[in-house]
């Protein structure tokens, strides 16, 4: 696999115990994996992936996610509707407004 062009990352809340907490887990960020990597493939964003991560101390926004590399923050990620905003964004190259940091 060759390097990934862009990357999404999701807050999962981990806390350095490993015990996940915090209000992106409370709704329910990492549910919405499986969706997001679903529609990576299904729009046939190659060289997109996706990750959890511990917290990105963003908690009033969240759930929160982040492309890298374009540093682009998105919060009140919660629901596939609002996911499908942040995909289609990173296809035509332009930030989703609604949801931008």
């Amino acid at each position: 696999m060759e390097k990934p062009k862009k990357h999404i990352l999701v807050c999962a809340s981990f806390r350095p115990s490993g015990e996940p907490k915090g209000k992106c887990h409370r709704k329910g960020a990492l549910d919405f994996l499986p969706y997001i990597e679903n529609e990576i493939i299904d729009r046939g964003l190659d060289g997109v992936i996706v990750s959890s991560t511990c917290c990105l101390k963003m908690c009033d926004d969240g759930p929160v996610m982040v492309v890298y590399p374009d540093n682009l923050w998105y919060g009140n990620v919660d629901s596939e509707e609002a996911i499908d905003d942040i995909l289609d964004a990173i296809e035509d190259g332009v930030v989703a407004e609604e949801y931008a940091l």
